[in-house]
């Protein structure tokens, strides 16, 4: 992927600066950037480079800017295209992304390193028609490559195409049959299909590799038909820490996701003077708090992944954090302490409500609120269940009734749209229980 002559008076300098950045030495890499750019001025390397400096300093208009810049340069340069490529994409902003990282493949069709970047891109745009292609494209290049074929194998189950997934998740188990990876692969395939029994064996195998292991335990629970009252943390944490970077932006540009400002809305016209205590349970990025800003009393936030809470962390609102269980959380709370506790887009994950409610009662003050939201199941079926996206929905009259049988003074609710996947709307419901005086 590189165009540089084979005399390269620019070498030291831009691996010194690349290792700089790398190390947060911003304004080293700033100055040894300098240096190169004064030795070879129209050097697409130092503009890149540039850009990714800005990056990481949180200068994005600046990124973009040095990006462009080196690409305008080196039009046919597939570095500097890959990285534009890349930051379009941290940014949500796909379609050029996308266009411009097929560009890249297109340059570049046996380079790996692009080939990873273009296949990163498609996931991050959820574009997984591109992504099933190029990992194709990428097993011509790589037969056999295991980590390739995990990633293929996945996306064609999410595609629906779940007899192909199986497929290729069993190849992969015939040649290590202690790959755990594989194995769950092949688990989620066949729940997913609608074949959950056929899973009974991988769960089994899982288990004996890892007793007790409270992942491999809530599958095993779905083989065996039964829908597990909670999802342990440990499911969710690895991929709330993988997202946690560019949460926000894909949550509130990607999927239309309006929830925090709405609620905040709601707190704020009932607490003018912003004085109450606050929990914010599964607080996540910390968008609740942007909406809220400082409180004239505390802010607390509970999330099970930590890269999480850095990211609510440099928002400057939340007084302190807590990196545990909501469950747990709630249990070890104090009575009486917060005037709202609020969960959006929480119970989703944690399902079952029967103890989370009284608890959230028993520890608001006289007439505090507990605001959540719940994804919307079918009143006619089970109180809640648990969908094929692996979230929870319950049935709107069941949470009614817990919160009235829990002893909260008043119930409203709200329908709503809680946010949009693959442009559908994903249909949920607004709690706003007020506890007795």
């Amino acid at each position: 992927m590189s165009a540089t002559p084979l005399a390269d008076p620019n070498r030291k300098h831009l691996e010194t600066a690349r290792t700089q950045i790398l190390a947060g030495e911003l304004q080293k890499a700033a100055l040894t950037l300098n240096k190169a750019q004064k030795q070879s001025p129209n050097d697409p390397r130092v503009f890149m480079l540039a850009g990714l400096m800005a990056e990481k300093a949180g200068n994005l208009p600046r990124a973009f800017e040095a990006l462009r810049h080196a690409v305008a340069i080196s039009p046919e340069w597939a570095p500097g295209l890959l990285e534009l490529a890349m930051l379009l994409a941290r940014q949500n902003q796909f379609e050029e992304a996308l266009s411009t990282a097929e560009k890249v493949a297109q340059l570049e069709p046996t380079n790996l390193v692009a080939l990873a970047g273009v296949i990163d891109i498609a996931h991050r745009a959820g574009h997984l028609d591109m992504a099933i292609r190029h990992l194709r494209r990428g097993l011509q290049l790589v037969p056999g490559d295991p980590q390739l074929r995990r990633l293929l194998a996945r996306d064609l189950s999410s595609q629906g195409a779940h007899g192909e997934s199986i497929e290729m998740w069993s190849g992969l188990i015939d040649e290590n049959a202690a790959d755990t990876e594989s194995l769950l692969g092949r688990v989620n395939a066949h729940i997913a299909a609608g074949t959950p029994g056929r899973a009974i064996a991988d769960t089994t195998t899982l288990l004996e590799l890892a007793p007790g292991d409270s992942v491999y335990a809530y599958y095993a629970a779905l083989a065996h038909g039964v829908t597990p009252k909670h999802q342990p943390p440990e499911l969710n944490r690895g991929l709330f820490d993988s997202l946690a970077d560019m949460y926000d932006q894909h949550m509130v540009r990607g999927l239309r996701y309006q929830l925090p400002k709405r609620v905040a809305d709601k707190i704020l016209e009932r607490f003018p003077d912003k004085k109450l205590n606050l929990l914010d349970l599964g607080c996540g990025t910390g968008l609740l708090g942007v909406c809220l800003g400082r409180l004239d009393g505390f802010l607390i936030g509970v999330d099970i992944s930590m890269k999480m809470i850095e990211q609510a962390g440099r928002h400057n609102v939340y007084d302190r954090f807590h990196h545990v269980n909501l469950l747990d959380a709630l249990q070890e709370t104090p009575d009486a302490i917060y005037d709202v506790l609020a969960a959006l887009d929480v119970f989703i994950y944690t399902g079952d409500l029967t103890e989370t409610v009284p608890n959230a009662l028993r520890i608001l003050v006289p007439q505090g609120e507990l605001i959540f939201s719940c994804e919307t199941s079918d009143e006619a079926g089970p109180d809640m269940v648990l969908q094929s996206s692996g979230r929870y929905a319950h049935k709107r009259s069941h949470v009614v009734a817990l919160c009235k049988a829990a002893g909260f003074e008043t119930v409203e609710v709200e329908d709503t749209v809680l946010r949009y996947e693959n442009n559908a709307p994903v249909q949920g419901f607004i709690v706003t229980a007020r506890k007795a005086v």
